[in-house]
């Protein structure tokens, strides 16, 4: 069931508004060091996964044009979300101080060897994690293939009303989509206008980037295996890409708290706004792993530049403040949490299915 309509507890904190909630969290983790770089930490990770990628190459080189090379899709999958992952909390100034280290880590994860587009993505992530859950204000929430909110269904149709009315049950095979419409919406940017690139420099830079993904990706395939094969291995790739990247995604904040269904949800605090639209997914050192990190998505968006490693050593704090202050924290096992998103998007659909 959706959280939306929920009545939201007050603040216990009687001396101070709703503006000072986040101040002692912050202060608390900072004294804690962490806010602080883990740039060892990440070296070390990325150092893993080229390794990686180095070895499904050779992998694809050694076999040559076999069926049997299609099974290292799935590490190369694997090992693509780890890339998505690092790209993502270079964008976020987790890795680096260093605002152009960040750029050229990102550059080089998401560009030349995911071939999604860096600025598009910072964009668009940024706006999210201003407004989390926001129906005006977050692109994630805006109606498109899928509808977060029974508002956004009164002018679907055709197929797109086909689509609301079944979207629960289509969500895990549209995600297999995702791998390959990022990439697109990358392209349509960097061609567009009104894209969200500041100088015609970082236009041709990442348009050169994701021209070398391309080229280099469709070499390697074409030259180790049949054009048949390539093909195939390439859907299969970028299919458990988009899944897997849509199962980091997914249980993030669907079915949370979203602030414009609420009188005073545009005067919400930091605390408040990313605390209520978040949920977090319990579990252990393959959890972490898996979603790279974002299963602590409260403390990811309250701290969006606190290095990876460190979401989980600042939960108590977050978790204890938010008691103090009187405010839900939410978190749920893996598979509930799968449930809860997808119970959410069958209910923003029930209308249509009963229209129908």
């Amino acid at each position: 069931m959706p959280q939306a309509t929920a009545t939201l507890p007050t603040p216990r904190t009687a001396t101070a508004g709703r503006g000072s909630e986040f101040g002692p969290l912050l202060r608390t983790i900072k004294e804690q060091g962490l806010l602080e770089r883990r740039t060892g930490w990440y070296a070390r990770g990325m150092a893993v996964n080229f390794l990686g990628l180095a070895a499904v190459a050779a992998g694809l080189v050694l076999l040559g044009p076999s069926w049997w090379a299609l099974l290292l899709a799935v590490p190369l999958a694997l090992l693509s979300a780890r890339v998505a992952f690092v790209g993502h909390d270079a964008g976020h100034a987790q890795i680096s101080a260093d605002r152009r280290r960040n750029r050229i880590i990102q550059l080089v994860h998401a560009n030349l060897l995911l071939g999604m587009s860096q600025e598009w993505w910072n964009d668009k992530h940024n706006r999210h994690h201003a407004n989390p859950n926001h129906l005006d204000k977050d692109p994630d929430v805006a109606a498109d293939v899928l509808v977060f909110a029974q508002a956004q269904t009164t002018d679907r149709t055709g197929f797109r009303r086909w689509l609301t009315r079944h979207q629960a049950w289509l969500f895990f095979p549209l995600t297999t989509l995702e791998g390959i419409a990022l990439k697109v919406y990358g392209f349509q940017a960097l061609f567009s206008q009104d894209g969200p690139f500041r100088t015609r420099r970082e236009r041709l830079v990442e348009g050169a980037l994701l021209l070398a993904h391309v080229v280099g990706y469709t070499t390697l395939l074409l030259l180790t295996l049949t054009p048949v094969q390539a093909l195939v291995f390439a859907l299969v790739h970028q299919m458990l890409l988009g899944l897997h990247l849509g199962m980091a995604f997914a249980p993030n904040h669907k079915g949370m708290e979203m602030p414009d269904a609420h009188p005073d949800g545009d005067s919400w605090g930091h605390l408040r706004r990313q605390v209520l639209t978040s949920r977090n997914i319990r579990g252990g050192f393959l959890t972490d792993w898996f979603l790279g990190g974002l299963n602590y998505q409260i403390e990811h968006h309250l701290f969006p530049s606190m290095p990876r490693p460190h979401l989980r050593l600042a939960q108590p704090a977050v978790r204890a403040h938010c008691r103090t202050v009187g405010i839900p924290y939410t978190e749920t096992g893996f598979v509930e949490s799968y449930r809860q998103a997808l119970g959410h998007l069958h209910e923003v659909g029930e209308p249509l299915r009963s229209a129908a």
